[in-house]
């Protein structure tokens, strides 16, 4: 078994919350090919968005999040593809309308959010995540799993692809 795999079975064997999503996804787009404002994604982008496909593979998601920017829609399509899920758009300045739409799905839904280094913290924090998250500039490698607890802190693991 992949050590992925494993560490994602573990983080998402503690108990069930009693209300919202099952568990959140979060990444920042994989590598742009530029710095225009609506960049695709770079070869080293695209290569790390197939692994992000393999790498969620096992995770169960039900629904699929991206932001209006190619990079963000590129970095989904692998893995919407492979999982027959169609990405739902929301706008990179609204991150608070997007919060609210996953944190009313239902108890056995699971999301899966692409982002950006600006909007993931943010999102982070409107799902109740208290511990500081930074994304550097470079870093295109992370992911972020929220698992929601009913009387507690939603708890945060961060994982590398």
């Amino acid at each position: 078994m992949k050590a992925h795999v494993l560490a994602l079975s573990l983080a998402l064997a503690a108990p069930p919350a009693a209300v919202a999503q099952e568990a959140v996804f979060l990444v920042r787009h994989a590598e742009r090919a530029d710095s225009s404002a609506d960049s695709t994604l770079s070869e080293a982008g695209e290569a790390r968005a197939l692994r992000l496909a393999g790498w969620l593979n096992a995770a169960r998601i039900t629904h699929i999040y991206t932001s209006e920017l190619r990079r963000t829609i590129q970095t989904a399509m692998p893995f919407a593809a492979a999982s027959r899920l169609s990405p739902q758009q929301a706008p990179a300045g609204n991150t608070q309308a997007l919060v609210n739409q996953v944190t009313a799905l239902g108890s056995h839904d699971r999301a899966l959010i692409v982002g950006h280094s600006n909007t993931i913290p943010e999102i982070l924090r409107g799902l109740g995540v208290k511990a500081a998250v930074t994304i550097a500039d470079s870093e295109y490698d992370n992911i972020f799993l929220v698992v929601p607890r009913k009387d507690a802190e939603p708890a945060l693991f961060r994982f590398k692809y």
